[in-house]
């Protein structure tokens, strides 16, 4: 069995456009609150679901849209519970980071980590229940400093539980480079507690899927688990509206807002100066680092990294006019008088 490009490519631009549609919902202050967007994730979380069936389970974190849409839940479901609606997957009482579908074994947390312990339960669940299916357990390298990860990594060690640990590296942990508050080397950490540790590129949706393939079978064997550890960009930051972003997309409108208290601060007579100036010039260090930062390099895309290797123009051209139709009938059905 061999990856399906296209197959892979459709999964992953029916994300994108459901994620995009979901931030102008927000933009247009739709949905309220922080908005988690998953947008650079598309090849990690395609790759791995591309092999779950019947009786397999998901364990989310707080960026849980494209796994579910992967899955096969309803978009429109999705966007009616970010809407905070009656009608939505979970009765607009979740929002976008608990997310629930009973029918398709998925549960989401905001909790960073809470996805070790879930993908524990699952698989626990799946070796007792559903011989044969295995859990996925879908998280941030930051998660991997909480207790409750290494304890979930053990346990399934311990017991050889069929489940995969995905770790989406991007680097950061909200606005903390990960390298500054991690020690050692997460790939030795997980192997220390007896969890055989795989490293691929995360914006390779074929390479994702070759090395989830061989985790899957080895869980589905009884073999027991595998970190699979994929580096990645979210193109969005930690969250959408994420300040530096915006000045970098859009100075002239971005930056007064930033200058003027920074220019008030530094003028204003009295105090501090010194630690002032230190302030300015912390900021001004985070501003250049957006400048170089991965999220604005086109070729850290992996939508646009596969669109590229697809040569037949025809078949695209009808995969992507139906997946934005599908997307645009979604948005339509969920919220009808955005589409008037």
């Amino acid at each position: 069995m061999t990856a399906d490009p296209w197959h892979l490519y459709g999964l992953m631009l029916r994300s994108r456009l459901l994620e995009e549609a979901t931030a102008r919902l927000w933009e247009d202050g739709l949905i309220s609150g922080e908005l988690h967007l998953g947008t650079g994730e598309e090849a990690v979380i395609a790759g791995i679901v591309s092999h779950l069936r019947d009786g397999d389970a998901m364990a989310l974190d707080h960026r849980g849209t494209s796994a579910l849409l992967m899955r096969g839940a309803d978009p429109g479901l999705i966007l009616r519970e970010m809407l905070g609606l009656p009608g939505g997957l979970c009765g607009g009482n979740g929002g976008h980071m608990h997310l629930f579908a009973r029918d398709l074994l998925t549960a989401s947390s905001g909790i960073v980590g809470a996805g070790g312990p879930m993908g524990v339960g699952f698989a626990l669940a799946a070796e007792m229940l559903r011989p044969g299916s295995v859990a996925v357990a879908f998280f941030g390298e930051g998660a991997m400093n909480q207790g409750m990860m290494m304890e979930s990594l053990n346990l399934a060690a311990v017991w050889k539980l069929p489940v995969l640990f995905a770790c989406k590296d991007d680097g950061w942990s909200i606005t903390t480079p990960s390298a500054a508050m991690t020690a050692g080397n997460l790939d030795e950490r997980a192997r220390s507690l007896g969890v055989p540790a795989v490293v691929v590129d995360g914006l390779d949706a074929v390479a994702v899927w070759q090395a989830a393939q061989r985790a899957i079978e080895r869980a589905r064997s009884g073999a027991g688990p595998t970190f699979l550890h994929a580096r990645c960009v979210h193109l969005e930051g930690h969250f959408l509206g994420f300040a530096l972003t915006r000045l970098i997309r859009d100075p002239l409108r971005e930056g007064p807002g930033m200058a003027g208290p920074l220019a008030r601060s530094l003028l204003q007579p009295g105090g501090a100066p010194g630690q002032r100036w230190q302030g300015v010039k912390t900021v001004a260090a985070a501003v250049l680092a957006t400048l170089r930062d991965p999220r604005r390099d086109a070729r850290n895309d992996p939508v646009a990294r596969l669109r590229a290797q697809l040569t037949d123009p025809a078949r695209l051209h009808d995969l992507e006019e139906d997946a934005g139709r599908e997307v645009v009938e979604a948005v339509a059905a969920a919220v009808p008088e955005v589409a008037r």
